[in-house]
């Protein structure tokens, strides 16, 4: 600007360069400039009340003027705002008193002082400007997605170019898989924007968030997009294995197979972008059973016993073989259904089972599911799956009822029916008359049988043995392995 005023188009390209690279509008850099002649004036005269600041059209000339009211030669005293007639004529022949001249000012007559505090002020404003237009931009992109190119590392923090501003992916949100050289393309999670009182603009980046994840899962599967599919939680350890639990809005469309894609292309069309990461995509179940099942995929598991409900932990029974399918390398499939399914799940074969030390109780129920063998834990597994009908299997069921009860732990057609009158009174949200209307519609499906009198109940006995519960059927006693020997005895009534 000579010494501080640009009079050529350095100014109009000065401007655009504020305008299109640092994204500060164009009002705003006008606005600035003029705020800094405006202090050199004030600095040099004392006052800059009478200062008028003037841009051409085309934003590439800047003219600074004093404007001044003239009076009489005898009572001009030196007032800055005021010239006297003299003074004015030899500027302006036509001229008058009372008139108005706007006199250009050459900032070149400003002492040095007053051009350095120009300068610094100027270049302070915009600095802060353009922090605040750029933290408003960015801030906006929080929890979004967003493509940069790999600058270069320092104390292992890589430095990513996203425009208009570097972004810093920290080391501990890169994935150990991943390795990047200068001018890579990388999408990144933006994290969080801050914005320190002193400093640059801070945006961090990530790659190993759960919502990275998600996001791809945006970016690769329209379904989720409109949210027809729906994922109900991701847990990773990144760099090594991720588990995605979906469920669908619509009965038509599997979340499970819309997710994998056509061949798997989907899922490995995001795999990639993850270095290879393995991806697990399971289907989420209200049924804490179903869905642990699930979160251990790949998996078989032959049976959930559930030992806790409040503290919320399980057994999964499995073959021999798929033992360490189920617990993964490390623990990592394991650990990662423990976070998906939020219970404490213990992986164990049927023979390390009948080594557990739990409650008696507990024991005897499950020994008595579990046979001698696993051809008997096999036929329990395939009569549980064949005879327990669902809630959540029969069509008409009234979906509201339905949460309901599930909020309840009330899943299967037999937890229903079998619900005593205590129960159903304690149910503060399920009225008489939905009661009646869902036992009427599951008598189409099942045999609902009253409960039997007193008279009725069969007749229990103890075992001499141990005092264990028995029944005339039994030739020995479950528990001690004491032959028995039922006999009728006639009872003399007095």
């Amino acid at each position: 600007m000579g010494e501080y005023v640009i009079m050529s188009n350095e100014l109009g390209e000065a401007i655009r360069t504020l305008v299109n690279e640092r994204g500060i509008s164009e009002d705003v850099v006008i606005e600035t400039i003029t705020d800094v002649l405006l202090a050199a004036y004030k600095r040099r005269y004392g006052s800059s009340d009478n200062a008028v600041v003037q841009f051409n059209e085309t934003l590439d000339a800047v003219e600074l003027f004093a404007r001044k009211t003239i009076v009489e030669d005898d009572e001009f005293d030196g007032m800055i705002d005021e010239i006297s007639l003299s003074d004015a004529r030899e500027l302006h022949d036509d001229c008058d008193l009372g008139d108005e001249l706007l006199i250009n000012i050459d900032p070149k007559t400003f002492d040095r002082i007053s051009v350095q505090s120009a300068k610094q002020k100027a270049k302070q404003e915009l600095r802060e400007i353009q922090k605040d237009t750029l933290y408003s931009e960015y801030k906006s992109k929080e929890g979004e997605m967003i493509i940069g190119y790999f600058l270069r590392e320092n104390k292992g923090e890589m430095v990513i170019d996203l425009g208009k501003i570097e972004g810093f992916l920290p080391k501990a949100f890169q994935s150990p898989r991943e390795v990047y050289r200068k001018g890579d393309k990388i999408k990144c999670y933006v994290y969080r924007v801050e914005k320190p009182e002193r400093g640059d603009l801070r945006v961090e980046l990530s790659r190993t968030h759960s919502e990275f994840v998600r996001k791809l899962f945006e970016l690769e599967v329209p379904e989720i997009y409109d949210h027809s599919i729906e994922i109900h939680k991701i847990v990773r350890e990144p760099g090594y294995r991720t588990k995605v639990a979906v469920y669908s809005h619509r009965n038509d469309l599997d979340p499970v197979g819309a997710c994998v894609g056509l061949k798997g292309i989907r899922v490995q069309t995001i795999m990639r972008e993850m270095e290879g990461e393995r991806i697990d995509v399971l289907r989420y179940d209200p049924n804490p059973i179903e869905y642990i099942k699930n979160c251990l995929s790949p998996a078989e598991i032959k049976k959930i016993v559930i030992l806790d409900e409040h503290k919320r932990t399980a057994i999964a029974v499995v073959d021999d073989q798929q033992l360490s399918l189920a617990i993964g390398k490390q623990g990592i499939n394991v650990r990662l259904a423990n976070k998906l399914a939020d219970w404490i799940i213990d992986v164990k074969t049927l023979e390390q089972y009948r080594e557990l030390d739990i409650d008696v109780e507990t024991k005897e129920r499950i020994d008595a599911l579990f046979g001698d063998d696993n051809t008997e834990l096999e036929e329990f597994v395939q009569d549980y799956e064949e005879g327990e009908m669902m809630l959540s299997d029969i069509a008409e069921f009234d979906g509201q009822l339905l949460k309901k009860l599930q909020y309840y732990d009330i899943y299967t057609v037999e937890e229903f029916v079998n619900l005593s009158d205590e129960d159903i009174e304690s149910f503060e949200d399920i009225n008489e008359q939905e009661m009646r209307s869902a036992l009427s519609l599951l008598s189409e499906y099942v045999d609902i049988v009253e409960e039997e009198s007193r008279d009725e109940v069969e007749q229990q006995f103890l075992c001499p043995e141990c005092g264990h519960t028995l029944n005339p059927e039994m030739t020995s006693c479950p528990n001690c392995g004491v032959g028995l020997s039922f006999e009728e005895v006639e009872v003399d009534e007095e």
